[in-house]
């Protein structure tokens, strides 16, 4: 019987031919760490399967699901079947450095912890690069913990957050605590599961090199969010703090990230009523919640505070003729 690799990553692809090579190359491309890479296909419907198929390298492994699981019951399927002493979650349209994981894994050994995050570098369509964090702000955070992953993971209050960062997970660490993907998620199914981790007393340290290469393409780095996303995320989060006895800076992190979801939440709701013309109700969530109409922009809000005021000539193109600000988003996966 072979050795276990050094890592397993775990790829979720679901019609991504057209991406999938270049995020499987990267990751054959490791130097210094043995490995395998488990793509789950969740049940595409291109030709993503023949083109991992025609990978020729025996490292790849193809797990293909009959039916379609999302985003965490793939993963689920992939660390299911990962044999790897560390798990790399890597999304099937973005790419790894060929050093990150070694750097990352000596970097995790050294601390003796079971969780790594890393720096991102963001690709546009045209090719030009961005880093996420500056090095030297992640270099004086050698670790990241549960109160800070949690306040980074408000709504509204940053465009980056650490819910970006993709980490490294010590398999056994996983396997152990009964972690995994929450499958009821489409979204922020990544950040309960960190959470988690953090929470079950996992160390995490902190690469402040950008080892990840995270692909911006219309439609994948951000969606915006609908309603039900927002009250599974409420829930999610209800489990999250039954589950777990957190301390009393996480909980004043909880309170203020459950706060931004139910102000998403009369957010969305807002801008529904609007475009349905539905004044009276527009008005009722504005007043019960304030702080969504911040979210709106500028001529929007100038127009709700005029039908306030029962302006009804503004009023009456309240709706018509506003383009409601883009709602609160998160990362891709």
């Amino acid at each position: 019987m072979s050795e276990a690799p050094d890592v397993s990553f775990v790829i979720a692809a679901y019609n991504t031919s057209a991406s999938i090579g270049r995020a499987i190359d990267s990751a054959l491309a490791q130097s210094g760490v043995t490995l395998e890479v488990l793509v789950v296909d969740d049940a595409s419907s291109d030709d993503t399967c023949e083109v991992v198929r025609g990978i020729a390298d025996p490292r790849v492994k193809l797990i293909a699901l009959e039916k379609n699981r999302g985003p965490g019951g793939a993963r689920n399927a992939g660390l299911d079947a990962a044999s790897g002493r560390w798990i790399a979650i890597l999304d099937s349209d973005d790419a790894v450095e060929p050093d990150r994981l070694a750097r990352m894994l000596a970097r995790a050994e050294k601390a003796g912890a079971q969780i790594a995050v890393d720096n991102l570098d963001m690709v546009a369509q045209d090719g030009s690069r961005e880093r996420m964090f500056p090095e030297a702000e992640l270099a004086r955070q050698t670790q990241l913990t549960l109160p800070a992953f949690i306040t980074s993971n408000a709504l509204f209050r940053s465009t980056h957050n650490y819910g970006y960062m993709k980490p490294v997970f010590l398999r056994r660490f996983l396997n152990d605590n009964g972690l995994r993907f929450d499958e009821s998620l489409r979204i922020g199914e990544d950040y309960i599961l960190l959470a988690s981790a953090l929470a079950r007393g996992g160390r995490c340290v902190v690469e402040p090199t950008a080892g990840y290469v995270y692909h911006i393409r219309e439609g994948s780095i951000s969606r915006v969010l609908k309603k039900h996303h927002v009250e599974a995320m409420l829930l999610a989060d209800d489990r999250f703090v039954g589950g777990h006895k957190l301390d009393p800076d996480a909980r004043r992190a909880q309170r203020l990230r459950t706060r931004s979801l139910t102000e998403a939440r009369s957010f969305l709701d807002l801008v529904e009523h609007l475009k349905n013309r539905a004044f009276v109700q527009a008005l009722r969530t504005a007043f019960g919640d304030p702080a969504a109409v911040r979210h709106l922009r500028m001529p929007i809000a100038a127009r709700l505070r005029r039908l306030a005021g029962k302006d009804k000539r503004s009023g009456r193109n309240a709706a018509g003729h506003s383009s409601p600000g883009r709602g609160p988003h998160t990362s891709k996966g």
